[in-house]
């Protein structure tokens, strides 16, 4: 059995950033990825046979990885940041087009300067040892800003804010994607979602990686690698002890810790206890595609080509947001599902060979909100979800969008759906979450010690440096800094 000061459980991004920062610091480090390749969720891959495009086929941009990680580590990935913030197709004909530095009117800038102002005050924490809540709120020393965020349900805000339907859609929609809940909650997880949306880097700009987001992965796991670290694909743990011992089929290893770059829930079944607690399903369904050219729009005075640059809105306003949460709560898969597209070859061909470039081609990416892991259940479910998702895009198009897609050599449509209990399957996600599970306050609260790191387990050589950690979720890398940071100043303390 080899030993370690480190084995991190997991070689997805935040595994990865967790190995960098330990390996240059002169710990012996290993990492154990169960699919072949390091990235976990953030990878580039082709999906079609015969097809050059490398798609970010489930992380798919950038906004929480603090500059000061790729500072430290010495990361080298461009990020390129979208000229058109999102374009929203008007149930009255035309549309609504945002740009990244001009908001649409005074409300905007209004409640957009709140936003920035708390990012700008909450986002250094993330990376420093936990706060309390009092000290957090201190932090931020804006009562109407705290009182908005962290206090009341987000829609009483965005009500507040704004007074046309569509635009009240549009803002909800950060605070919903990827959460299965109502803008008025009372659970307020639709607030840390959207917490989390918008205040990356103080900014909360979401940026295009440019190679894909297997560029990033890659590009860390070559940094942790140089500095010492040990990197073994296409091993699954199937035990951790919490004394230190990982166990796989065919092998053990031993750690004076371990980092468990994994769910909560999964964490729990290695460690062969009952799990935390039930988990929180994903909510969304997933559509991968390759377009032969961009669809037209119903608005001709709009080019495609700048409605697609952003985030495209399908049929999010506050109200069909609504009814499409009531519809699958209900059970059903929505009539009408609310959905928003990413072009992201606009921003970076690079992601396309250069005889799809040369043909015009373009990739899509469309994001589902509302469709809860239980709606996949019944036989043929994700058919269902697919058709109705295509139909809602085709509503705001001036043309089916299949008639766009691009075909294998084999004559394949190139589209391809995923699914939450899918997500389970493939990435190890409980019920297709991609947050891991509900996100949490980026403060100490139930039972967190103040001054740790959000990432302390019951165990005290075991840390969950995962999504699942406090002030975990998205391409962050926080909890994977703050875990090795947990082990670094331990020691630095005990000398």
């Amino acid at each position: 059995m080899t030993r370690h000061d480190a084995v991190i459980v997991g070689g997805g991004h935040n595994g990865l950033v967790a190995a960098a920062y330990l390996a240059r610091a002169g710990r012996s480090v290993l990492v154990l990825e169960r699919r072949e390749h390091p990235g976990g969720a953030a990878v580039s891959e082709r999906p079609w046979p015969g097809v050059d495009a490398r798609l970010s086929r489930y992380s798919y941009l950038v906004s929480l990885l603090p500059r000061a990680i790729a500072r430290d580590l010495g990361l080298r990935v461009e990020l390129r940041r979208r000229a058109i913030s999102s374009y929203t197709p008007l149930p009255e004909g035309g549309g609504l087009l945002v740009r990244t530095e001009a908001a649409p009117h005074d409300a905007w800038r209004a409640f957009y300067a709140m936003t920035a102002r708390v990012g700008r005050r909450v986002f250094p924490t993330l990376t420093q040892p936990l706060p309390t809540r009092e000290a957090l709120r201190a932090e931020v020393a804006e009562d109407s800003g705290w009182e908005a965020l962290f206090e009341r349900p987000l829609g009483e805000a965005v009500d507040a804010a704004f007074t046309d339907d569509v635009e009240r859609g549009i803002v909800l929609t950060d605070a919903l994607i990827g959460t299965f809940a109502s803008a008025h909650e009372a659970s307020l997880r639709q607030n840390r979602c959207f917490l989390y949306h918008v205040i990356g880097n103080g900014e909360g700009y979401w940026d295009v990686p440019v190679g894909g987001m297997g560029a990033l992965t890659d590009a860390l796991a070559r940094i942790a690698f140089e500095a010492g670290a040990e990197i073994h694909t296409g091993v699954e743990v199937t035990q951790i002890d919490p004394a230190g011992e990982v166990r796989w089929d065919g092998g053990s290893a031993s750690g004076e810790h371990v980092l468990a770059a994994v769910a909560p829930q999964v964490l729990a079944r290695l460690l062969g206890e009952p799990a935390p607690e039930p988990p929180t399903e994903g909510a969304q369904l997933k559509l991968n595609m390759l377009l032969k050219r961009l669809p037209r729009l119903r608005d001709p005075r709009v080019d495609p080509h700048e409605a697609f640059a952003g985030t495209f809105h399908v049929n999010e306003s506050a109200t069909q947001l609504q009814a499409a949460y009531e519809q699958a709560e209900h059970g059903e898969i929505p009539a009408l599902p609310p959905c928003e597209i990413y072009c992201h070859s606009l921003t970076d061909p690079t992601i396309l060979g250069p005889e799809l470039r040369a043909a015009g081609a373009q990739t899509l990416t469309c994001f589902g909100l509302h469709m809860p892991a239980r709606l996949f259940a019944a036989p043929g479910a994700k058919a269902r979800a697919v058709e109705a998702t295509l139909r809602s895009l085709d509503s705001v198009l001036a043309e089916p969008l299949e008639d766009c897609l691009w075909r294998t050599p084999d004559g394949e449509p190139c589209l391809e759906a995923r699914t939450p209990p899918e997500l389970e399957a493939e990435l190890g996600l409980p019920a297709g979450n991609i947050f891991h599970r509900d996100l949490a306050w980026p403060y100490a609260e139930d039972g967190d010690e103040p001054g740790g790191w959000g990432v302390e387990t019951a165990h005290p050589r075991v840390l969950l440096c995962g999504a699942g950690a406090r002030r975990g979720g998205g391409v962050s890398g926080i909890p994977g800094h703050n875990a090795a940071m947990a082990l670094i100043r331990e020691r630095e303390s005990a000398a």
